[in-house]
């Protein structure tokens, strides 16, 4: 099977790597999953002291993937990632809004029973069409599918409209242009709004790119501007990159493209990078030990790996690989839309992290079905969309391998 969607973004140097199968092998390194397994202590790539004490300093050596961030803290996965960063965005803002760390003796008393002071009734903005998550706060942050939410009780947080862009992307400058300032002013118009009635929104949560919600793009000048709005009404900006960090858009950090010197105050990730958790500032950093904890703070067996994944990036170039094998794809979706008009629409992406957009909900079901007999593995997203997915290793003859049978997939359609 030629694998174009990898657990959903999740397998970042393929199945089978020499280097992954050298750790797992290592008899040293047996001895160090136990240990890691019982005592979560120094991890060499993302800690350098207890996670259970203190959240964790980032190792400058590993400066390749902390995107500048000063700390760092390892959970299990990208919806309990999302949920802790969450609360401690929630810590940083009160400790703002009350001018010290130190909470009042009502804080205390009214926080055990779910009440106001103690638990306050702050909010997060965040997009129609984002997925961040499967926890309850995830999931009042989370806007795709009634499946994911359905009976399930919620926040009652503000959510602002996404982008609608057109395509193709160069023909439709202004209207674009037009669609995204207006979702700007929804965004800010609510900012204000719902601080101006006494339900603070403490943060704002985004995806570099709407993954789940069906591969949704702005341009990076939305999100230049969406981060001054976020400065200049104090919110906190987290900025989640469980589906697209790892190096499938080119650059370590699909937020990276932004070009910004401060393009964010949290950033989560899971998938590629094997193990869940969130960069942070030194500011969101609670001010005592267990605010953010749980049993195993995220799989540190998994540092192991994620060390060995790193070289490999490196050793063999795999951004530059991506950027490369990405204009295959995109290319080759671009004449297929083109051959397949009444097919298929929408060719977009950067690196191999890429989308197209076929029919209907059905068709596009059926595709995915006929490319998988084929012996191609595929996965939709959004209501109509076919998403792209493949391994950093996935280069540029595996990209006209899968062109080549997609092309007989769709043609069977027919």
């Amino acid at each position: 099977m030629l694998d174009v969607y990898t657990q959903i973004a999740s397998i970042p140097i393929g199945y089978n790597h020499p280097a992954l199968t050298k750790v797992m092998t290592d008899p040293k390194n047996m001895c160090s999953m136990i240990l890691y397994c019982v005592i979560p202590g120094r991890c060499t790539l993302l800690t350098d002291s207890n996670p259970r004490i203190n959240g964790m300093k980032s190792n400058n050596s590993s400066s390749y993937m902390t995107g500048g961030f000063s700390r760092v803290q390892t959970m299990a996965c990208g919806s309990c990632s999302n949920e802790n960063a969450y609360k401690a965005i929630f810590i940083w803002y009160r400790n703002k809004m009350r001018g010290t760390p130190e909470p009042t003796p009502e804080e205390v008393r009214t926080s055990v029973i779910n009440q106001v002071p103690g638990c306050p009734d702050l909010t997060l903005l965040s997009f129609m069409g984002g997925f961040h998550g499967r926890t309850l706060g995830c999931l009042a942050t989370t806007h795709t599918k009634a499946i994911q939410k359905l009976d399930v009780p919620s926040f009652d947080w503000p959510i602002a409209s996404f982008p609608q862009l057109r395509y193709p992307l160069d023909q439709f400058e202004r209207e674009n242009a037009r669609e995204e300032a207006r979702c700007l002013e929804e965004a800010e118009d609510l900012i204000v709004k719902w601080n101006q009635k006494g339900r603070h929104v403490a943060g704002v949560v985004i995806e570099p790119i709407q993954a789940e919600g069906g591969d949704n793009h702005a341009s990076f000048d939305f999100y230049t501007k969406l981060r001054g709005i976020t400065k200049k009404h104090g919110c906190a900006f987290l900025v989640d990159e469980v589906q697209t960090g790892g190096g499938s858009t080119g650059k370590f950090w699909a937020h990276e493209h932004w070009g910004l010197d401060d393009p964010a105050d949290i950033v989560s990730f899971s998938k590629k990078m094997l193990t869940g958790g969130y960069y942070q500032k030194d500011s969101f950093q609670p001010d005592k030990p267990f605010r953010i904890f749980n049993t195993w703070l995220g799989d540190h067996t998994k540092n192991l790996l994620l060390t060995e994944v790193i070289k490999v990036i490196k050793t063999e170039n795999l951004l530059d690989q991506a950027k490369r094998s990405g204009k295959v794809m995109l290319e080759g979706l671009y004449d297929l839309q083109d051959k397949y008009p009444h097919l298929l629409s929408k060719a977009r992406g950067i690196g191999t992290f890429c989308a197209i957009d076929v029919k209907d909900e059905d068709t596009r079901n059926l595709l995915l079905l006929k490319a998988r007999n084929k012996g191609v593995v595929l996965g939709g997203c959004g209501t109509q969309s076919i998403r792209f997915r493949p391994a950093l290793v996935f280069k540029e003859h595996h990209a006209h391998l899968f062109l080549d049978i997609f092309n007989d997939a769709i043609t069977e359609l027919k």
